[in-house]
């Protein structure tokens, strides 16, 4: 980090909000009012026994507020709630706080709040500032414990995978650096570009660089155990190594980078930083393990695998073992095994059918937030849409005509002007609906509907209702653009690194089948286990990049091997040996990863957690169904004819016996 100063954003919430929406024009236009230098939050106050508000009670708020330093020069500083068992009063926040100084003036507020309060008056603090600051709390120490439970994570796995006290430093203490100077090229590719390089899109990029870079050093460590099987010299046997693992290594980085970039196509501003800032972690991982990594293990020789350091004895690790008898068996029955593993992956994703999308701003924690307490509090004794009205901004010479509209529309409850400047009037306008929900975003499409028709009036409408609607339509288009987009990217990589058109569209088909059947439960766990509401916006494009990305990984670390055996050993005995000198490892990279996604549980938000839900269970599918049943069974079917218009040295025709050799 200190390479390229702090990261000023790192503690706050993901932007969603596309600066050309509506509603965020009409947030720059009202910020041009005399009064737009403060925002405002929200105190609300209710007695614990859910008790009237006695005048005493009501004396005791009006000395909290002057305590917290709030005026009452412009008439009464407490609104009664209509069965006066609340009470809410507006404090004037500074509009310009964020992050971390937003979380102490936040503090500061409900500290004067609350001390020499008497009982059993309860007082919440919510509202627009208060919702900022408690998201930037949340992410307080989130980013630090992210990176130790994933460190621990990965330490854990990589001595259950190496079965070595030793082995496990080399590839961590080079990730681990990677991922710091990563973080240190984020930050200042955030000041080059302006990106926000917030705590979700840190956290996730950690998650990448770790998983990602420990797959990376899992596939070359493997290989060049296999090579030290075969050469005397370490040396020779790692630079055989990195010469056949480097290709494989190379296009699942530029897999991966590729896809992530076609993110800055995207509406979204955090899907586009999420893109830009996770590319470039993905390709410092990639020059660490490439260019750090084979030097660390020539430095240690072949001690570094003690107590089983791996002997010049010629052992063929693709001819025995756990997997070879479980692809013989696969090859056996190609037909029954690819047809029964899809209908699976099918039944998975249908799950998706049933699947509600977005998440409202107070469904966003996963944590307890005093800011989602207070606006239900207020949902209690105060119509539904009070505590965040849209907000309305039109030509001042249309005002009769707006205001009428406004009264027009079915499910506004009240339309009040708040303000006039240069030629412009706003008002607040209170939706008898919840905030965040189908009914709210149906009655904005109303009064926008309703006000675009009005000569003159160039009305925008604004608000937390209209940003959540402008993010949903966003968020919906960014999927219908990227989304092919990746697909064609991926399928281009695998075209050019297979020189195979059956093969790369075979893999792209199976891949996105895996991914569709991760999402489908992912959401039903989300729902199901977890009680989560509803998918985030952000879930179904970012689990279909990952699962799609990282999933071929997978696929081409096998079927680059299997090509290779495929010119000794035909194309189906290839597969076979391809399973079985890659399965041990590419089972180990694919628990390590889909460990390393799940560790996003500990950051507070909820669209994290689902997504490391997701990308798990996809990971794990891709590892265990689809490169180790439905690939080889698909290749078994269709023979020589998958690597079209290619044909290997040693054709079906001439493959040996022994692929049925259990």
């Amino acid at each position: 980090m200190a390479l390229a100063g702090g990261n000023d954003s790192a503690g706050q919430a993901p932007n969603s909000l596309p600066s050309s929406a509506e509603s965020a024009l009409a947030a720059e236009a009202a910020a041009r009012f005399p009064d737009a230098g403060t925002a405002t939050a929200i105190m609300v106050a209710t007695r614990t026994d859910n008790g009237v508000l006695t005048p005493a009670d009501l004396a005791a708020l009006d000395t909290a507020l002057t305590r917290a330093g709030v005026s009452a020069t412009d008439g009464p500083r407490l609104i009664p709630a209509p069965d006066n068992r609340a009470a809410l009063a507006q404090i004037p926040v500074p509009a310009e706080l964020n992050g971390f100084a937003l979380t102490d003036r936040i503090a500061e507020l409900r500290v004067a709040l609350t001390t020499d309060l008497p009982e059993p008056l309860r007082v919440q603090v919510t509202g627009g500032p208060a919702f900022g600051a408690d998201i930037a709390d949340s992410f307080s120490g989130a980013n630090t414990l992210l990176l130790l439970v994933t460190a621990l994570v990965v330490m854990v796995l990589l001595i259950v995978t190496y079965r070595s006290p030793i082995l496990w430093l080399v590839p961590l203490s080079i990730v681990g650096l990677a991922d710091r100077v990563a973080i240190s090229v984020d930050t200042a590719l955030a000041q080059l570009t302006g990106l926000a390089f917030d705590g979700s899109t840190s956290g996730i990029t950690s998650v990448l660089v770790f998983g990602a870079g420990t797959n990376y050093a899992l596939l070359l460590v493997s290989r060049y155990r296999d090579e030290l099987h075969r050469h005397p010299d370490h040396r020779v046997a790692l630079r055989a190594a990195v010469r056949h693992a480097a290709p494989a290594i190379v296009a699942s980085n530029v897999t991966v980078v590729l896809a992530l970039l076609t993110l800055l196509l995207a509406l979204l501003p955090n899907t586009r930083s999420l893109g830009a800032f996770a590319a470039a972690g993905l390709v410092v991982a990639l020059i660490f393990v490439l260019a750090a990594l084979p030097p660390a293990l020539a430095l240690c020789g072949r001690r570094v695998f003690w107590p089983f350091v791996p002997q010049a004895d010629g052992r063929d690790t693709a001819a025995h073992g756990v997997w070879s008898a479980v692809a013989t068996r696969v090859v056996r029955r190609p037909a029954v095994v690819a047809g029964s593993a899809s209908v699976i992956l099918v039944l998975l994703a249908t799950g998706l059918a049933t699947t509600d999308i977005g998440l409202s701003r107070t469904e966003q924690f996963r944590v307890q937030a005093e800011s989602v307490d207070g606006l239900a509090t207020m949902a209690q004794h105060f119509p539904s849409g009070s505590s965040d009205p849209a907000v309305v901004i039109a030509r001042t010479e249309a005002d009769t005509t707006v205001q009428q509209e406004l009264d027009g529309v079915q499910g506004v409850s009240r339309a009040t002007v708040t303000g006039a400047f240069d030629g412009t009037t706003r008002w607040s306008v209170v939706l008898d609906a919840e905030p965040g929900s189908a009914q709210a975003f149906t009655i904005i499409e109303a009064i926008r509907a309703a006000l675009g028709a009005v000569p003159g009036a160039e009305a925008l409408v604004g608000g937390s209702d209209a940003e959540a609607l402008d993010i949903r339509d966003a968020a919906r288009r960014d999927q219908a653009l990227v989304i092919p987009l990746i697909l064609v990217v991926v399928l281009l990589v695998l075209l050019a690194l297979l020189r195979a058109v059956p093969a790369a569209v075979l893999l792209v088909g199976v891949t996105v089948l895996s991914a569709l059947a991760a999402l489908g439960a992912g959401s039903w766990i989300s729902g199901t286990v977890f009680g989560f509401p509803a998918l985030d916006t952000n879930v179904p494009l970012f689990g279909f990049l990952f699962l799609v990305a990282l999933g071929v990984d997978y696929t081409i670390f096998l079927v680059t091997r299997a090509r290779e055996e495929a010119d000794t050993y035909g194309t189906t005995r290839g597969m076979v040996r391809a399973v079985a000198s890659t399965g041990a490892v590419i089972t180990s990279a694919g628990v390590v990863l889909a460990a390393v996604f799940c560790v996003l549980g500990v950051l507070p938000l909820i669209t994290l957690t689902q997504l490391g839900i997701v990308v798990g269970i996809g990971i794990l599918l891709d590892t265990f169904v689809v490169r180790t049943l439905v690939v080889p069974a698909l290749f078994a079917l269709l023979g020589d004819r998958v690597w079209w218009p290619t044909t290997p040295a040693t054709t079906e025709a001439t493959d040996a016996e022994p692929v049925h050799a259990s």
